[in-house]
């Protein structure tokens, strides 16, 4: 048997263990299982793993939780992984497991490699993850750098749990915004004809990197564009900036390996064969939610999008938000709610059955809203998980970083991973729960020290392949493939109880995995990876004052082959689990 999750295992097992009750009518027949779940207890010394099924099937089986508690844990001694099973506080049940069941469970990991962990639990469900998706005004900051890392991760580890992943980054090329930054290159394209233009006016894009933009537009026009009338010249340097702006993004996104499957452009919605925004709010008013009418005054704090007049009305209360939301502003054009209606719709139309929109946490208010135009759009069938990124405060040495000179008032996501590189912006904007403010110290995630995670963890990975390394110069007749060495080794030399622990670490990794994906959670990898690392360096450590306990043994090759098995195993899980964050496993440290 190969062990690719022993929580679920261990659940089928449970669950078998209810059906033996059924049979002997302490469980009624049909009961519903579907809650019953297995867990790593908090404190590892309660046990392995721990069940609720008592205190869920209690009510249902019309008896006390911890009687029934009681008979579940009689059937589960019987089980040959089974060790010892403690009925603890009202009926919770604590299992600690053989040690079989860890080496069975070290086992797979190994056998499986780049598999251990996977599952199907997506079931093949289209999902769309779109992220980032700012105005393309200027470069990303460190707040966009994080959106980007989040949802990258997210989208991984949704992929490897079984869900057809599209990764989306919606260009917001159309309103205000996208004119004022054609106004700003206009500037620069003025002064890359030798004109003089001053200080950038206010409401304007100040920074140096429209500088390029005036370049290209002086290179491609000349002088032409000077004799025009800004409402001839504006579409033509708006598609410019927008262009260039748009690979600066990409380019910046590149450089810590993100890529995207759909690049959407608003400007589509309205300027192709179809007004799909008009065609949007025109099926929503069939259904009956949008109407004409006027809105109250709001009460407490102003709302931008409050006039008094009679207008286009999207009854958004009717899915739960406080009131009902403008679809078009007096002049006549759509409010940015009714693109993004139709642009949601867009994805519901490519058959996305699961949306995740991450957002930074300034648009909070936004939310509501918008899940309510997917609950009228997908008549409720359809969900809109959005996910907050909070903002990030950049240090170096604790100390506050100054701004860009290039970007003006911000320093450039691409300006923060030149300096401390691709790996240590990943991680570290992982290592912590996306919602969580994070303080990121330059100086710190580049110190090679347990204090700096992402060192930690990665010289985990590099340890591993550096004990091979030895292993094999010290006997050179082993196996070069680990499948021949996990089918060689003695693994029940492995009994000392830092290596079971070690063990219990990797046979938790599916679990952490399979978790990680429903709650929308990749820092939980990052957390995990975190725990692995350290109790790798332990056992390491440990050896220096056990020599009984060192990975290599010259005299004893049955010890040295199962303890690199082990090794193995952890190396696997680093390897894997770093993929899943979109950081480099390496081989050796430099």
């Amino acid at each position: 048997m190969t062990t690719k999750n022993i929580f679920a295992d261990l659940l089928d097992r449970v669950r078998a263990a209810n059906t033996a009750l059924i049979a002997a009518g302490i469980l009624p027949a049909g009961i519903d299982q579907s809650r019953v779940t297995v867990e790593p207890p908090r404190d590892p010394a309660h046990g392995d793993v721990a069940t609720n099924a008592a205190m869920v099937l209690a009510k249902d089986a019309g008896r006390k939780p911890r009687e029934l508690a009681e008979a579940i844990a009689d059937k589960l001694r019987a089980d040959d992984l089974v060790g010892r099973v403690d009925v603890a506080g009202p009926g919770f049940i604590n299992i600690t497991l053989k040690s079989a069941a860890r080496i069975e469970a070290l086992r797979g990991a190994v056998r499986l490699g780049s598999q251990y962990g996977t599952s199907d639990a997506g079931g093949g469900v289209p999902v769309n993850v779109e992220y980032v998706s700012v105005n393309p005004t200027g470069p990303l900051h460190v707040g966009h750098g994080r959106c980007a890392v989040y949802g990258d991760a997210l989208a991984k580890l949704l992929a490897f749990t079984g869900f057809k992943v599209t990764r989306e980054y919606y260009i917001n090329d159309a309103g205000a915004q996208v004119d004022h930054l054609a106004r700003s290159a206009f500037l620069r394209y003025r002064e890359a004809l030798g004109e003089h233009i001053g200080a950038i006016p206010e409401g304007l894009y100040p920074g140096d990197y429209l500088k390029p933009v005036g370049s290209a537009l002086a290179a491609q026009y000349g002088a032409m564009l000077k004799e025009q009338p800004e409402a001839q010249w504006l579409p033509v340097v708006r598609s410019k900036a927008i262009e260039m702006m748009m690979a600066v993004i990409r380019a910046d996104l590149e450089a810590i390996n993100i890529t995207y499957d759909v690049f959407y452009s608003e400007r589509s919605l309205i300027e192709g064969n179809v007004d799909i925004v008009a065609a949007t709010i025109e099926w929503l008013r069939q259904r009956g939610y949008v109407y004409e009418g006027r809105l109250p005054p709001p009460k407490g704090a102003p709302d931008e999008d409050w006039e008094d007049r009679q207008q286009t009305l999207f009854r958004s209360t009717a899915f739960g938000d406080d009131i009902d939301r403008p679809l078009k502003k007096s002049d006549g054009s759509y409010t940015y709610f009714a693109s993004d209606i139709a642009y949601h719709r867009s994805k519901l139309d490519r058959g996305f059955r699961a949306l995740i929109d991450v957002w930074g946490a300034d648009h909070a208010g936004y939310i509501k809203r918008l899940q309510a135009a997917v609950a009228a759009l997908s008549e409720s069938r359809v969900d809109l998980d959005v996910k907050f990124v909070q903002l990030v405060k950049l240090l170096r040495a604790g100390e506050p970083v100054k701004m860009s000179k290039r970007a003006g008032d911000f320093v450039t996501f691409r300006e923060v991973i030149d300096e401390v590189g691709r790996d240590a912006v990943r991680f570290m904007m992982l290592f912590r729960k996306n919602e969580a403010a994070l303080d990121f110290d330059l100086a710190k995630v580049i110190e090679q020290s347990r204090d700096n995670p992402v060192f930690y963890v990665q010289y985990g990975h590099a340890r591993g392949q550096s004990i091979f390394r030895n292993a094999r110069a010290a006997f050179p007749d082993l196996p070069d493939d680990v499948q021949s060495l996990v089918e060689a080794a003695a693994l029940e030399r492995l009994s000392d109880p830092a290596e079971l622990a070690l063990m219990r670490q990797i046979a938790l990794y599916p679990r952490i995995v399979e978790a990680a994906a429903p709650a929308h959670e990749p820092h939980r990898i990052a957390f995990y990876l975190f725990d692995l690392a350290s109790e790798f360096h332990a056992l390491y450590t440990l050896g220096n004052t056990k020599p009984h306990l060192r990975f290599i043994i010259q005299n004893d090759r049955q010890t040295t082959v199962a303890r690199l098995v082990l090794v193995q195993g952890v190396v696997t899980v680093l390897s894997s689990g770093l993929a899943l964050l979109g950081v480099e496993a390496p081989n050796e440290m430099r």
